[in-house]
């Protein structure tokens, strides 16, 4: 991806920095839980669903129902996959990332619950982590529910497409890219090569839900916390909003970074509107 192509998916509103105080002293002497959306990967040029430069671009991620039950889908799926991974895998964490890694290795955050899934808190440094959306990096058997690394089905993709490889585009939120050609029935997607079965990324899709054992140890991370931080999410979805509802309900208070209207606003003791890097290494500095 050229610089060009990474920078038309920073927002370019800078956003107001004048609440970051009041957010420090919200959270001073408190254990903090960190609720992380797309908003916190912008500045690596991982693009959002709904900032102020996509949220009208008529984007339709996949379905896990179109995933399963239609061939055409899938190949479409993983054709996008293939020429968007290079791209993807080599994604940099940013000073969001890394400022959230310092409140957790002071002591301040109890850990991070994230709705990404580019693994981007894992290279900042972050310990404590609970992937609610899975992660691009791994691959699951929908048969045997055996993993794979995402890098060895992309060589098995290229050796038995060929005469894909090469192809790049701009990167969309889901780690793919658009192609405007249609792609072939010929394109060949591996099996498992465990069982035969149909593998997919293993990412929550949308119309999927967030397997039991995630949920319990992200409400875990957040009942050993006395406060809330979202940064980066518009908390459209529930998977992510659910833990701001439950943070209300036991009067914790909850902060939120993000530029536009969230779905958590009404919740919110305090408000950011900014970049969640700029707000990020802001909020570290004035609390460690």
């Amino acid at each position: 991806m050229t610089t060009t192509e990474t920078e038309q998916w920073i927002p370019e509103v800078v956003g107001d920095l004048d609440e970051i105080d009041a957010l420090a002293d919200l959270f001073a002497y408190q254990d903090v839980a960190i609720l992380t959306g797309a908003g916190c990967s912008t500045a690596s040029g991982i693009p959002d669903y709904r900032g102020p430069k996509t949220r009208d671009n008529g984007h339709q991620p996949m379905t896990y129902q179109e995933f399963t039950r239609s061939p055409a889908k899938r190949r479409r799926y993983w054709a996008r996959s293939m020429a968007g991974w290079p791209t993807f895998r080599s994604t940099k964490c940013n000073d969001a990332h890394r400022a959230i890694a310092r409140l957790e290795s002071s002591g301040v955050a109890t850990g991070v619950i994230t709705q990404n899934v580019d693994r981007l808190h894992q290279r900042a440094g972050s310990r404590r982590i609970v992937e609610l959306h899975g992660a691009l990096a791994d691959v699951r058997c929908l048969e045997c529910d055996g993993l794979s690394d995402r890098n060895t089905m992309q060589e098995r993709l290229a050796d038995r497409n060929p005469e894909w490889a090469g192809r790049v585009g701009a990167l969309r939120p889901d780690g793919d890219v658009e192609l405007p050609e249609a792609v072939p029935e010929g394109f060949e997607i591996p099996d498992c090569d465990r069982c035969g079965g149909v593998l997919k990324p293993d990412i929550v899709f949308f119309g999927e839900n967030v397997a039991d054992d995630v949920v319990t140890d992200a409400w875990s991370l957040l009942y050993d916390a006395d406060a809330l931080l979202v940064v980066g999410s518009s908390l459209t979805v529930w998977s992510g909003y659910r833990f701001v509802r439950k943070a209300a309900e036991r009067r914790m208070p909850v902060g939120i970074v993000n530029i536009g209207e969230t779905r958590g606003d009404d919740e919110a003791w305090v408000k950011v509107e900014a970049r969640a890097a700029e707000a990020m290494v802001r909020l570290a500095e004035a609390l460690l």
